[in-house]
């Protein structure tokens, strides 16, 4: 295996800083196209996305996870949007959280202001909420795996970009394995000289520190307890990363592959998966983008609108 593992990263969020499924033959990292619909910071806007072809994709379930090279194995606004990839909609969009019908936005956590890394998370990557992990033990979240991209670049929402991943940091959220990648851009001046969890230690004092601090505390503005950690807070190194990244995708395998989703199960539709039997024909994947609302298409009247939909980045 390789020393560093290099991976696909979708942002999903703002930060601070405003292949065929089972071949051994990785897809050389392409660019990814996105694709606004609805209104932006209202519950129907969507962040579709396209292949460099123009094929419409799934970003959760298109976007192979490892790069071709590698083998498996100025101040923010009051409130950040916190968006999330739409595991239970077609093509998997991203979208903006919400919680109890409500946009959902992160509160500035003292000393921090909004998100203080980019915040993303890994293709083809799945945390099975059947399984129960045996150091956390605590089942999946259900989610594809996140991840904490530390460079100095501003990532986009929607951006695709291939990160060296140097450790990992078990959230344990409302009784749930919610584990955080620590990774950097291999494109970031300091990429060369990060390649393990001490690195990061010694080359940016004080900012796992802060990442523990922020899990621990963002959610308490909404009247919720701190939340706790696997390990006692203490960060597990690049191998020990590298195994959990393998294994959610070998659970996210496992759900591409079943023979029929239940109820409100992921939804797996996918166009590049050949082996998948949620795989889509190119105009089933179009159709659910001409289904959607145009971009920048105004509300319902019945809609409700929060005054915060309205702050400038």
């Amino acid at each position: 295996m390789c020393s560093v593992v290099r991976a696909a990263f979708l942002c999903s969020q703002f930060s601070r800083k405003a292949t065929s499924l089972f071949s051994p033959h990785l897809r050389k990292m392409v660019h990814y196209q996105t694709e606004p619909r609805g209104r932006a910071n209202s519950p129907d806007y969507r962040i579709y996305f396209r292949s460099s072809d123009g094929a419409c994709i799934s970003p959760f379930h298109d976007i192979p996870l490892y790069a071709a090279d590698q083998q498996e194995g100025d101040v923010p606004p009051k409130k950040i949007k916190t968006n999330e990839i739409a595991t239970k909609e077609p093509l998997n969009p991203i979208k903006q959280d919400v919680k109890k019908g409500k946009l959902r936005y992160v509160a500035n956590i003292f000393p921090h202001k909004g998100y203080i890394w980019n915040y993303g998370a890994l293709p083809q990557t799945w945390e099975d909420p059947s399984h129960t992990d045996e150091e956390t033990k605590c089942c999946g979240d259900n989610d594809p795996i996140d991840v904490c991209e530390i460079g100095s670049k501003v990532c986009a929402t929607g951006q695709v970009i291939q990160v060296k991943v140097l450790g990992i940091l078990a959230l344990i959220d409302e009784g749930e394995t919610d584990w955080k990648v620590i990774a950097i851009n291999i494109e970031d001046p300091d990429a060369s000289s990060l390649n393990s969890i001490e690195d990061v230690r010694k080359i940016k004092p004080g900012h796992l520190e802060a990442t523990v601090d922020w899990f621990k505390k963002y959610k308490v503005p909404d009247g919720k307890p701190e939340n706790r950690f696997a390990f006692n807070g203490q960060f597990k190194d690049k191998d020990f990363a590298i195994e959990v990244i393998k294994a959610t995708h070998i659970f996210w395998k496992a759900l591409v592959m079943r023979k029929k989703m239940k109820g409100e199960e992921i939804i797996c539709q996918n166009s590049s998966l050949c082996d998948s039997p949620f795989r889509c024909s190119d105009a089933e994947a179009r159709a659910v983008l001409q289904a959607a609302a145009e971009y920048g298409e105004p509300l319902p009247v019945s809609s409700e609108v929060d005054k915060w939909h309205f702050v400038t980045k």
